[in-house]
């Protein structure tokens, strides 16, 4: 699993793209939860809108290390 990735010539953290990548997917599943009115059933948004990030960051972090091996 590369620990960096080269974005010609100039090297990325793996975490950054990883990051990137979960902050591309939580934007419409936010989108989708408000949508749907699932936001009326969370008691602080902001903190559950966090913990879905950390979620998602943890899942892509997991895909991306069984990807890689």
């Amino acid at each position: 699993m590369p620990a960096e990735f080269d974005l010609y010539g100039v090297y990325i953290p793996r975490l950054l793209v990883l990051m990137l990548v979960a902050l591309l997917a939580v934007i419409p599943l936010r989108r989708l939860l408000a949508r749907v009115g699932a936001y009326a059933l969370v008691w602080h948004r902001g903190l559950f809108d966090l913990a879905l990030y950390v979620l998602l960051l943890g899942a892509v972090s997991s895909l991306s290390r069984w990807y890689f091996t």
